[in-house]
């Protein structure tokens, strides 16, 4: 099943077989969680430049293109053609891209940088989100693809294996967190509580190291919801419980339970057994809820945005309020567009900048937000969206408080995600007009402490744990990936739109 509907389906093609796999996204790519807004104009004129200039240099250093976008000068020079673009956002040289051993060497140095991404996600092995598979076999039907035509196609891409590569191979992540998300259908939650804790045991088991975490997702109002915080504190040990307010992400038409975060009677009990556990972290899903998803669905609009964020840190402050995507609202469609002409003419931006004033207007120290998609949308459609959000995060929560996440796989490897983090920076107009002070280098204090010093804090991770990370199987595995490893394939997984480039910016 998908979330999407028939007519939304129709316009959509499979990303891993219908964009170019440039290092960063050509367009928006989604899972079925929400409809992707066709290529823009100014996406398409990066991708003239993207490929424009891997030819050039691609050709002076005697490799093929799509092997040039594999490697650092490669990724530099994607981020060369964002620059041309959108204007000087990234820290980026001509030279760095025409230049492999200032590239790779750039790289080396800041690839042990601790990089800990708490909101992953890949398919159970038996899902039924068959969206992808059917859309996989409408391109090969339609003949755009002839490597598709007559052939089976898998959700493959999407599952344990390629995780496996894409998050701790194919990028510079040293520790992941395996996310899910629940379903009124039993058979269409991403991974069962029982599915991502058995997939952390075999990723530390081939490690020799805790290299993964995992959540337990809870879900108030359905059956049993209460005893299952129960089993899964005690079986599953969890590291930390995850929670839709909108209830059913995946079938909003079918959403029964939606919920707020400060509902005494409901979701209260549920707080107090997290406390009483010691899992001080409460993993919570905002935004992603554009105009046009609210038309469709608008009494989910309440349990989406993040009025009810306030109340519950401050009546529980012995736990953290970690809210996923830091509420961005503009997920698909014209997302970015929309965001950039509602700042242009308040200075704010739905629901980020919300959240953001929580700790002054309301007194409250424990309320975070995790960059999930909020920096992955914003960044390949408009990255000026991307720095002030970041920096209006930064502002109101503190750099203390805002959290790496990529919601990876769905958009491929994660790298291209952490080399965009490292790279932007506000622009200096935006800086003064609006009171934001500069992200720092890629390894200055803010950038770090976004990465991976506030995951570590919350979830405790100690000196020791950090250390045995950098020597452990897989560390030893990627050592030799990187030097004799295909590479990344900058492929993307889900859904884009096939719709002609919109005079969205």
């Amino acid at each position: 099943m998908s979330m999407l509907s028939p007519e939304e389906l129709a316009a959509l093609m499979p990303a891993e077989s219908s964009i170019y796999p440039a290092p960063i996204p050509v367009q928006a790519v989604s899972s079925d969680e929400f409809s992707p807004a066709p290529q823009t104009l100014k996406q398409k004129e990066y991708e003239l430049r993207v490929k424009q200039i891997g030819a050039e240099l691609s050709k002076h250093q005697g490799l093929t293109r799509r092997k040039f976008f594999k490697t650092a000068s490669g990724m530099a020079a994607a981020f060369l053609a964002m620059n041309e673009t959108y204007g000087p956002i990234f820290g980026v040289s001509q030279a760095e891209a025409a230049t492999p051993e200032m590239a790779a060497e750039r790289a080396r140095g800041l690839s042990g940088q601790f990089i800990m991404d708490m909101h992953t996600h890949f398919l159970r092995d038996d899902t039924s989100l068959a969206g992808f598979v059917r859309s996989r076999e409408a391109v090969g039907k339609a003949g755009w693809n002839p490597a598709l035509v007559g052939k089976p196609q898998t959700l493959e891409d999407l599952k344990f294996a390629n995780y496996l590569k894409e998050i701790y191979l194919d990028s510079d992540t040293k520790i992941a967190c395996i996310s899910g998300a629940p379903s009124e259908k039993p058979g269409d939650w991403f991974l069962t509580n029982d599915m991502k804790a058995n997939a952390r045991a075999t990723i530390n088991g081939i490690a020799g190291a805790k290299r993964a975490y995992a959540h337990a997702i809870f879900t108030p109002g359905y059956a049993g919801w209460l005893e299952e915080i129960d089993r899964a504190i005690e079986v599953l040990k969890p590291d930390s419980f995850k929670g839709y307010t909108i209830g059913d992400n995946t079938h909003k038409d079918l959403s029964k339970h939606p919920w707020l975060l400060d509902d005494e009677k409901l979701v209260y009990p549920a707080y107090e057994k997290f406390a009483k556990a010691g899992l001080k972290n409460v993993c919570i899903h905002k935004g992603l809820f554009p105009p046009s998803v609210e038309k469709q669905f608008p009494h989910l609009l309440r349990n989406s945005k993040v009025d009810d964020v306030a109340k519950a840190a401050k009546d529980w402050p012995q736990l953290n309020f970690i809210i996923y995507h830091g509420g961005y609202r503009y997920g698909g469609g014209n997302g970015a567009a929309n965001a950039w002409e509602q700042f242009e003419k308040t200075g704010r931006i739905d629901w980020v900048t919300d959240l953001a004033e929580i700790p002054a207007k309301h007194g409250v120290t424990n309320v975070y937000a995790d960059v999930g998609q909020l920096f992955a949308q914003s960044t390949i459609a408009d990255p000026r969206v991307s720095a002030v959000m970041m920096g209006q995060l930064v502002a109101g929560l503190g750099a203390d408080h805002v959290c790496w996440g990529t919601d990876a796989i769905w958009t491929g490897a994660p790298q291209w995600q952490i080399e965009a983090l490292r790279r932007i920076e506000i622009p200096e107009e935006l800086q003064k007009r609006y009171g934001l002070k500069p992200l720092g280098p890629a390894d200055g204090p803010i950038k770090s402490a976004i990465f991976g010093e506030n995951n570590a804090r919350l979830y405790g991770v100690t000196a020791a744990q950090r250390a045995a990370v950098t020597g452990d199987k897989i560390a030893s595995g990627k050592a030799i990936y990187d030097k004799h490893g295909e590479g990344r394939t900058n492929m993307a997984y889900g859904y884009v739109n096939s719709r002609l480039p919109s005079s969205a910016a």
